[in-house]
């Protein structure tokens, strides 16, 4: 199989994620926190390892304030559901995943919240910041937004908004579920005081496991309640995190495969990632415009994700055919509607090219050829 669909989940894993999962479940798949034997005391071990380098990945300074989660939806159903209160207004971009747009929406029909969206697509940085500012409200409690959208490489300027956040004393919470892995993060140095981001996408590991990082001014109510490890004889949650927002046993092998994702990244240029999924765009626009009745959404927005459209096929027949080659791409609406709104796709939504290190140009290559036959 020629593999495509690295936004989705990255496939194949490196090595060192599948060595990391097989060595939790052979030798540390204890229960952390739940025991003084030797294989709680090893997985709490690792999982505070984990949250070590995850927070020097995205910029943060306390490992105790990466809460594990069961991936970049639950973090953000926490991160927002825990944060806003009745009457709070939040302003989100049009390029919401429904992650996002969801929960925010589920809060509003509840007459809890107001929401309103800022545009991004074909606006420069200073645009975009004055598109916010004029929708900020005496209400507005929060601005929630993805770093790079997943049906395309657009990508706010996350760190312009943050200070926007800070300086009008607003929280900044942020989807990091496609740029984690592909663009630089700096939690403190952006502002960010919530960040939700995936284990299994560009960071490598497996699925079942996600994170919400958070700053130092944000304390989101428990969405779960339950164990914690600590302080049983409470009826609540304990205050502390990262107990306060994990309810009930870590999973673990995941978490592994978190940690075994890290270590890989480390062991790369970031630079060179970056560069030869630049390059794997730039190499596929040029040869699907050079056919005719295709064309390339967001085209100047160079990075990981290409979406294109055949001008009679529907999204849907071109990923088919495209499956029964042995290449394997993601068609439609990709659970973002408003994003395909925005980029004005169309009901059918479009063909989505998501790449890793381990794609090339000669998988374009019978890409192409497929794509000329349809």
């Amino acid at each position: 199989m020629i593999y495509f669909d690295n936004a989705a989940t990255t496939f194949p894993k490196p090595t060192a994620v599948r060595d990391a999962v097989l060595d939790c479940i052979e030798n540390w798949c204890g229960n952390p926190g739940r025991g003084a034997h030797t294989l709680s005391l090893k997985a709490a071990d690792r999982v505070y390892t984990c949250r070590e380098k995850l927070a020097l990945f995205v910029g943060l300074s306390d490992p105790t304030r990466i809460v594990f989660t069961g991936g970049a939806t639950a973090a953000l159903n926490i991160a927002i559901k825990g944060t806003l209160r009745a009457g709070d207004h939040v302003l989100c971009s049009e390029l919401e995943h429904n992650a996002v747009w969801r929960p925010l929406q589920a809060l509003r029909r509840e007459g809890r919240i107001t929401v309103d969206t800022f545009p991004v697509v074909g606006l420069s940085k200073e645009k975009i910041l004055q598109e916010v500012a004029k929708r900020v409200k005496k209400s507005t409690r929060a601005i929630v937004c993805t770093q790079m959208s997943n049906i395309c490489s657009v990508t706010l300027p996350i760190a312009e908004i943050g200070a926007f956040c800070r300086a009008k004393g607003l929280f900044f919470i942020v989807d990091a579920a496609q740029s984690a892995g592909h663009l630089p993060i700096d939690m403190e140095a952006m502002c960010i005081d919530a960040l939700a981001l995936p284990a299994h996408k560009g960071l490598y590991g497996i699925p079942g496991c996600g994170a919400l990082a958070l700053g130092k001014r944000l304390l989101p109510k428990p969405l779960l309640e339950g164990g914690s490890g600590v302080n049983s004889r409470a009826a609540q949650m304990p205050d502390e995190l990262p107990e306060r927002l994990e309810a009930g046993t870590l999973p673990l092998p995941a978490i592994a495969g978190l940690l075994g994702g890290l270590s890989f990244l480390e062991s790369i240029d970031p630079c060179a990632l970056q560069s030869h999924e630049n390059g794997l765009f730039l190499a596929a626009r040029e040869r699907i415009e050079g056919l005719p009745q295709y064309e390339v959404i967001a085209r100047d927005a160079v990075g990981p994700v290409l979406l294109f459209r055949h001008t009679r096929a529907s999204a849907v027949a071109v990923a088919r055919k495209l499956s029964e080659n042995g290449i394997a791409v993601r068609a439609g609406l990709h659970c973002a509607p408003l994003a395909h709104q925005a980029l004005r796709t169309g009901t059918e939504g479009g063909v989505r090219l998501s790449f890793s290190y381990r794609n090339s140009e000669t998988e374009l290559d019978t890409l192409l050829r497929i794509l000329h036959e349809i």
